[in-house]
């Protein structure tokens, strides 16, 4: 796998995330439809994503949460920081969530453009599990970078 590693999405934002684990506190959906907290996470990751909203992202994400943005590297403390910080704009598509039981797969795609001028063509899916509050728990992500 090459590339920068993607959102993963699944590390967390501004350093906030130590081995992978997701530190914060917020608002709770009660109770858990793991179909509607896999939506809001898919929405919340595509408007975060394109607008660099780092906090929006992070806020997803129960304390704790462990986030593996590559399956073949360790999690990365404040990668949402890092990866920001590299790229210059980003448009992406996160699919209708499947769901079963407290967990969820969503496909999602994008284009970076790099701030050094590159750019970059991003395919994956994220693998979720979610709290009974609502908040991602464990996230796994596969992607291929072109």
């Amino acid at each position: 796998m090459t590339g920068r590693g993607r959102p993963g999405p699944a590390g967390a934002a501004a350093g906030r995330v130590a081995a992978g684990r997701v530190s914060h506190g917020v608002p709770r959906l009660l109770p858990m439809d793991t179909r509607k907290a896999a939506q809001r996470w898919a929405d919340v990751w595509q408007r975060g994503w394109r607008e660099h909203d780092a906090a929006a992202i992070t806020a997803l994400y129960a304390e704790g949460a462990f986030w593996q943005q590559d399956p073949f590297r360790e999690p990365e403390a404040g990668y949402l920081t890092r990866v920001f910080t590299e790229e210059e704009s980003c448009e992406c598509q996160f699919d209708k969530p499947i769901v079963d039981g407290d967990q969820a797969a969503v496909r999602w795609s994008a284009r970076t453009r790099l701030a050094n001028g590159e750019s970059e063509n991003l395919a994956g899916v994220s693998l979720l599990r979610f709290n009974s509050s609502g908040l991602v728990v464990e996230h796994h992500d596969f992607s291929v970078f072109g």
